[in-house]
């Protein structure tokens, strides 16, 4: 079975850093994710997806993550559910992100464009990298492509 997301998309608002009684980080925030058709009427439509982000993750999302600022998410789709204060059943579907890239920065470059400065820095749970989970430039994830990969039987899950 796969369960794995990957989004491009702006932030609505900034993230909301909270941490649960045992003082575990969760940070939630929503992405707004464009559609890639117009509407009848011409218009360019976008789903707000919600997306949490545990740990250091959350912290460091909360930290460097701002409305309208692009970001890519990976991680993996989430329904869980709840009874709210009428006893109604309520169902949630969020993305349980574990690894998010920051694809823009909010500072303005210091040569003549004079536009905005791009960069890329990855943030992931895991162990993802050998650096604590933070990586910048494009690393390209296949680059060992063509060597045998070292797995045993045990690994596999079927």
């Amino acid at each position: 079975m796969l369960n794995r997301v990957i989004l491009i998309g702006r932030l609505t608002r900034d993230p909301e850093l909270r941490y649960t009684p045992s003082g575990v980080a969760v940070t939630q925030f929503t992405l707004a994710v464009d559609r890639p058709f117009t509407s009848q009427g011409g218009e360019r439509e976008a789903d707000f997806i919600p997306v949490v982000t545990w740990r250091q993750l959350a912290e460091t999302c909360a930290n460097y993550l701002r409305k309208g600022r692009l970001t890519a998410v990976e991680g993996r789709i989430q329904v869980r559910n709840y009874e709210n204060n009428e006893g109604k059943r309520v169902y949630v579907t969020e993305v349980i992100a574990d690894n998010v890239r920051f694809l823009e920065s909010n500072r303005e470059s210091g040569g003549g464009g004079g536009g905005t400065q791009r960069e890329e820095a990855s943030f992931g749970g895991g162990n993802r990298s050998n650096n604590g989970g933070y990586s910048r430039g494009n690393q390209d994830p296949f680059s060992d492509d063509g060597k045998p990969i070292d797995i045993s039987d045990d690994d596999l899950p079927f």
